[in-house]
Parts: structure tokens; sequence; C-alpha cells
């Protein structure tokens, strides 16, 4: 059946976007998504929606560039439009799961090779800085009430360095200071914004690291559970979050790795 409650989801068509799609829409609200996909992944898209709707809930889903501000300015209007048909309607959610970055060296002996200019704008625009002006169109419009939870994906990859990896480590830093900003001035809306730091997990954005195959070994060797994390469990915590219970939740950073982060690869012996 479904309720006045939305979620809003930036990046829906895959990994962590995707699972928490499929588990909010379990729980009985209604889905809005935001992708970016050609025809090739369009089809996964079209069952996600299938199966989504046979929660009993509504969904909206539009394929457009989320950090264009045109296009941004339309989804919102799209939301607005849905709620204005349905009274009471609000969002209990957004996520930002944006991942799309340039993975460039800063330094490099041929210019061509190195990040430049427009990669590294880009990158912090998309997976950082969206963040801010989506939260700023919901909350100006009114579209998420008090009990509101803005959330956005960051990984350990913040506080890290990896080879290539650099613009994207500050895009994830950028999200992370820009969460404990929102944390103070949203709370006189009574909305919390927090970050979660998934543990490694093997989605299309990770695939794309050069490396990503040793990352993956390395996390398998020192988490405690010797598995990697997976969409399905960042969905879980996001199943929480939206409990009025997780009210007193905000400013964080979310660790939900299975102990992961706090296990020193130095001292493990496999």
């Amino acid at each position: 059946m479904t309720t006045d409650q939305y979620v809003l989801i930036l990046g829906a068509s895959s990994g962590f976007g995707r699972a928490a799609a499929r588990a909010l829409a379990a729980d009985g609200f209604n889905i809005i998504g935001v992708h970016l996909d050609r025809a090739a992944g369009l089809e996964a898209v079209e069952e996600l929606k299938t199966e989504l709707a046979g929660h009993g809930v509504r969904t909206l889903f539009y394929n457009v560039n989320a950090a264009d501000p045109d296009r941004r300015a339309d989804v919102i209007a799209a939301i607005k439009e849905e709620f204005a048909q349905h009274p009471g309607a609000t969002l209990r959610l957004m996520l930002h799961s944006l991942a799309f970055g340039t993975l460039k060296p800063f330094i490099a002996e041929a210019p061509g090779d190195a990040i430049n200019q427009k990669n590294l704008d880009m990158t912090l625009d998309v997976m950082a800085n969206s963040l801010i002006y989506y939260t700023q169109d919901v909350v100006r419009n009114g579209l998420m009430a008090a009990g509101g939870r803005i959330v956005g994906l960051t990984s350990a990859g913040a506080t890290r360095v990896l080879p290539m990896y650099g613009a994207v480590s500050a895009a994830k830093a950028a999200m992370e200071s820009y969460f404990r900003q929102l944390a103070l001035e949203l709370a006189p809306y009574n909305i919390t914004a927090n970050s979660i730091r998934a543990g490694v997990t093997h989605t299309p954005a990770l695939s794309k690291i050069p490396g990503s195959d040793v990352i993956m070994n390395n996390a398998l060797m020192r988490n405690p559970y010797h598995r990697l994390t997976t969409p399905e469990d960042i969905a879980n915590v996001l199943r929480l979050l939206v409990k009025p219970e997780a009210q007193w939740i905000n400013g964080e950073v979310l660790g939900v790795d299975g102990g992961e982060d706090a296990i020193d690869l130095t001292w493990y012996k496999p």
C-alpha cells in the first residue's frame, strides 16, 4: 500500500542506489530515482521499476544528468507536481549516491595524462557540490518535512590516497565536510544529515578504479568477516536511519563495513 512518504535517490540505477530503492520500496516508500544510463542500461532500469511497482509503491524515474542545473530544476519541478497531486506527500529521505569522476594523477610528465581543471571541477561538482544544490532545492521548496533525512555515500578514500584517486578522494572529503555543515544548518528544520562510509563494495564504480582487484583482496583479508560489504548492507542501514528513533544521529560519518576499517592489515596474518 502506498503512503505519502517518498525517497529521492540520486544515482538510483545501480550499486548502492539500486539496493536502497529495492529495500525502501519493500518498506512501503515511494521511489523517485535520478540516473544517467544509455540504452544498454535502460533494460535493467525497467526491470527495477517493475520490481518496485510490485510492492504497490509509486515510482518516478528520470534519466538525466543529475549534476546539470537545468535538469535538476526539471526534477525538482516534477517532484513538486507529483506532491501537488498527493496532498501530504513529503520526502523522508534524499540519498546522494552519484559516482562519476575523473581517475587521473595530479602529476604526470605529459600534460594530457594529468588531471586538468575541467576534470577536477566536474568530479567535485558531481560527487560533492551537487549534494548542496539538491539539498537547497529540496528545503527551499518545502519538499522535506520535519523528520527528513539527508544521506550521502562516502568511503575510506576520503582520508587515504590511491594512484589516480586524488580527485575522487577530494570529493569524498568535501562531502563529509558538507554533511557536518548541513547537520548544523538543517537542525532548525528537524532534518538530519549524515554520510555513510561504506566498506569496499564490488560496484560498477569500484570496477573503474585501476587496481580494484587489489583493493578488494586487501579488504577480504582485513575484514573480520572476510567478505566485502554489499549494497544491501548499506540499504539495511538506510532502513534504520529513516526510523523516528534515529533522529539523534546527526552530522556523523557512519562506518558500515563489518569492522573492516578498524583492522590494521600489517597485523593480520592469514
